[in-house]
């Protein structure tokens, strides 16, 4: 049967491209036909596989670490579509593998959703994990978030080289409590950081400059440290040294997670032995641009048009903060699709008055009454409500004309507003 999976599968992806159908389907069919695919496939890699899992940033620090690596030159296989899951994974290494299944690849660098990175690092044993946050994101799916680091704790219990964690937040520094025999790694914020984060923990209600970083005792040490974020640089320090970089991302939540991905790099690499190539691998850092959609910059019209992925309250507050509403047209659209979450109250726990002065032009998505309702409660004033986001895209675009825009939006919504800006301008295909 082996023999004929790889064949099969990829005239599944070739009819459901031509279909115009979903990443994950071939992989979906793979998992059910051979469910040992991924273990033989991904077994055979030098470096071995390492996973990116967490709440927030996952897809911007695996494509970091992947440009990290690929500096440095190695080949490195990674699941590009965004598509999370399992499947996903099957799914794209269908379109890399050659017809025996061989892939060409010294490793294996994957984002990984919580859930499904559970039933992967059972399946496949990463030499790596990164362990980013944990943050309530999708309670339909995930209940509260005490039950969310429990699965990233599973993660880094079936890592078997080195297991790097977020020594901010609480819960996913605490899994080095859990981890026996792995190298345990960290990346941490300079003190003059840590307010910049909020705390999941805390209400709207909660005093300002409330520290994020709860029981967690000032050490242990970090290997990377975000020391200073600029409006277009930023220091990194490690090994005692503290080095000066160009960034081409934007928002200090992505700029930190640049410290994650160069202590994942590094370690794969051997670099943190050895100041050159970390050198090199700072370097190839500047040169980064933002994921799909995580303050991705398009050009509509002469001016620019910023998307930002929102998914959660820490991560809409962390947007707001990072991208300032000034001399902004700004649009809101949020969805209530799956891949969203289904429960909308987070938006209660966002404070929008940030968008007081400008007011937001267009709100749209499934659930853009519910975000009018919440823009009314902090006085924030806004102009048309249309739940259809072509329609309401094409308005906000006419209706800002001459202006910087920027749209905040939840997954499927900004999955969508790209499609319609495909139409009008140079968008990166992710295939």
């Amino acid at each position: 049967m082996f023999s004929f999976t790889v064949p099969l599968g990829k005239l599944v992806r070739a009819v459901s491209r031509l279909r115009g159908g979903g990443s994950a389907l071939p992989g979906l069919v793979v998992e059910k036909i051979d469910p040992g695919f991924m273990q033989r496939t991904l077994s055979s890699l030098p470096h071995g596989v390492a996973v990116v899992s967490g709440t927030n940033g996952k897809t911007t620090t695996t494509k970091m670490v992947v440009e990290l690596l690929e500096s440095q030159g190695l080949k490195v296989f990674t699941n590009r579509t965004g598509s999370n899951f399992t499947r996903g994974v099957a799914a794209a290494l269908l379109g890399e593998v050659d017809w025996r299944g061989k892939l060409d690849a010294d490793v294996a660098v994957l984002e990984l959703d919580e859930a499904h990175a559970v039933h992967f690092v059972n399946k496949v044993p990463p030499r790596y994990c990164l362990l980013l946050n944990v943050l309530r994101d999708q309670l339909d799916r995930f209940g509260e978030i005490d039950a969310t680091a429990m699965l990233l704790q599973r993660i880094a219990e079936r890592t078997t080289g080195t297991v790097v964690l977020n020594r901010e937040d609480p819960r996913v520094a605490r899994i080095a409590e859990a981890v026996s025999g792995p190298e345990v790694l960290y990346f941490g914020l300079d003190e003059s950081l840590r307010s910049t984060f909020p705390n999941d923990d805390d209400m709207r209600s909660a005093a300002q400059g409330t520290t994020p970083r709860g029981d967690v005792p000032d050490s242990p040490a970090a290997d990377v440290v975000l020391r200073r974020v600029g409006a277009d640089d930023a220091d990194f320090e490690f090994n005692g040294t503290s080095v000066s970089t160009h960034m081409k991302l934007r928002g200090v939540y992505n700029i930190f997670n640049a410290a994650a991905a160069l202590v994942l790099a590094r370690s794969i690499t051997g670099a943190s032995g050895r100041p050159g190539d970390a050198a090199k691998l700072v370097k190839a850092l500047s040169e980064v641009a933002p994921a799909f959609g995580r303050g991705e910059s398009l050009t509509v019209d002469g001016q620019p048009l910023e998307l930002v992925l929102v998914k959660n309250p820490s991560g809409f507050r962390l947007g707001l903060k990072s991208f300032p509403a000034k001399g902004y047209a700004s649009m809101i659209a949020i969805n209530d699709n799956y891949a969203d979450g289904r429960d909308m109250s987070w938006l209660w726990d966002v404070d929008f008055e940030s968008l007081r002065e400008d007011g937001v032009e267009v709100l749209s998505g499934v659930r853009a009454y519910d975000m009018a309702l919440r823009l009314q409660y902090d006085e924030v004033r806004f102009g048309s409500v249309d739940t259809d986001i072509p329609a309401a895209l094409a308005e906000f675009i006419r209706g800002s004309a001459g202006k910087p825009k920027r749209v905040f939006c939840t997954y499927t919504a900004m999955l969508a507003i790209r499609r319609e800006l495909s139409k009008i301008t140079t968008v990166e295909v992710v295939s």
